[in-house]
């Protein structure tokens, strides 16, 4: 609940500071690109640091302390800082979380528990959304951190109350070892570092895409990040889009809203089902519908404003945020675990996660330019000639991802 508004309120808050969406670029890029440092740093805490709940609870103290923080700045540089910093913070409980499933739960519920986790984390986004909703349009907008700083304190004292120390720990590379750790790790944090990339990892992985039996991570990389590439395009210009075209702070958390509904439903839908389904059709139909959404919404944001474009959004993100994103993550979650191997699993998963990063941060810096020079439609089309692109790429990775290699 305390996290889930926090990206489109700086957004917004950034605007209502007279702030454009170059500001909220820079903002979104400096976002991202310190969670590639932070997903580091915390992994070799949560090593170091062997008691859960310690760790655990004084990150929900931290986040606390950070949202409150935006009371205290009243300019977009200030905003820009307290958004980085809670960058950094936000993702320190994400891998000790996942393990401590692991390590209160019997092997044969993992699948249940990891099921549970991740019903109760898109419920508390849900509702600090509809906080959002509620707040945006009929209370002064700054204040809304605050019940969202008193949501994170909660955190810290339930965590302190109900989380019991175990008598063994596992290592981090156990995620990696299970689907449902690895899957549901990656949805709370798309970076994972056992160990960090070098760059002769890197020529390993991209080598191999010039033989036959070796391309396969290869292209999934690339694609991935072609990916990743197109939702920092798309995602960082959004609520500018929105809000140069006089939507109301309470209606672009509704579109935001209707996004996470559609999503959590879809995700218990595609986790059930993509074996069956088939992997890579499955990840091609998810890029294709994710496109033909930013089109939608890149025409409108050239030709409407008012109730008209926030109409298309209601209709079209939550295809694209919901439907499209739950078939894509669940399918290239299941390559990327499918070609890990038994050898090189850190590296590579090193390159995976440096590459997510990199492409995100790229696609949110170059979305701020491109949409203050030339547009929100032209942002909008060119991430969807992105997801184009990461279709083509999927469709030509063998049938190799359809079973697990290990």
């Amino acid at each position: 609940m305390a996290i889930g508004p926090v990206g489109t309120f700086a957004s917004l808050y950034i605007l209502q500071l007279h702030g454009s969406v170059l500001d909220i670029g820079v903002a979104t890029t400096l976002f991202n690109a310190v969670t590639i440092p932070g997903a580091i740093f915390w992994g070799i805490v949560t090593d170091r640091v062997r008691t859960r709940k310690a760790l655990i609870a004084s990150s929900y103290v931290a986040v606390a302390a950070v949202l409150f923080a935006f009371l205290l700045v009243g300019t977009i540089y200030g905003v820009e800082i307290v958004y980085t910093v809670f960058s950094f913070l936000s993702i320190a409980f994400a891998t000790p979380l996942n393990l401590l499933i692991m390590e209160t739960h019997p092997k044969a519920s993992w699948a249940s528990a990891f099921a549970r986790f991740s019903m109760v984390s898109s419920i508390g986004t849900t509702i600090g959304l509809v906080i959002g909703v509620g707040w945006g349009d009929f209370l002064p907008f700054r204040l809304l951190v605050i019940p969202l700083s008193v949501l994170s304190l909660i955190s810290a004292v339930l965590a302190v109350r109900m989380i019991k120390e175990q008598p063994w720990v596992f290592d981090r590379s156990m995620i990696v070892m299970i689907p449902y750790s690895f899957f549901h790790r990656l949805l709370a944090l798309p970076m994972l570092f056992l160990k960090l990339p070098r760059i002769v990892d890197f020529q390993r992985i991209f080598r191999g895409a010039k033989f036959g039996l070796t391309r396969e991570p290869a292209l999934i990389y690339v694609s991935i990040g072609a990916f990743y590439f197109a939702s920092g395009l798309f995602n960082t210009s959004l609520v500018p889009s929105q809000y140069s075209a006089h939507i109301t702070p309470s209606q672009v958390f509704s579109v935001s809203l209707m996004g996470m509904i559609v999503q959590t439903l879809a995700f218990r839908y595609y986790s059930k089902r993509i074996q069956q389904k088939g992997i890579r059709s499955t990840a091609v139909q998810g890029l294709l519908l994710r496109a033909m959404s930013y089109v939608a919404i890149g025409t409108a944001a050239a030709y409407v404003t008012g109730l008209p474009y926030l109409g298309i959004n209601l209709l079209f993100y939550p295809l694209g945020a919901g439907v499209a994103y739950a078939s894509y993550y669940a399918a290239s979650t299941v390559m990327v675990f499918n070609t890990l191997g038994q050898s090189n699993q850190g590296s590579s998963l090193g390159v995976y996660s440096a590459l997510v990063g990199m492409a995100t941060m790229a696609g949110s810096f170059l979305s701020g330019l491109i949409s203050f020079y030339v547009g929100y439609g032209a942002t909008f089309i060119a991430a969807a000639l992105w997801l184009g692109m990461a279709a083509i790429l999927t469709s030509m990775i063998g049938n190799e991802v359809e079973s697990s290699t290990r």
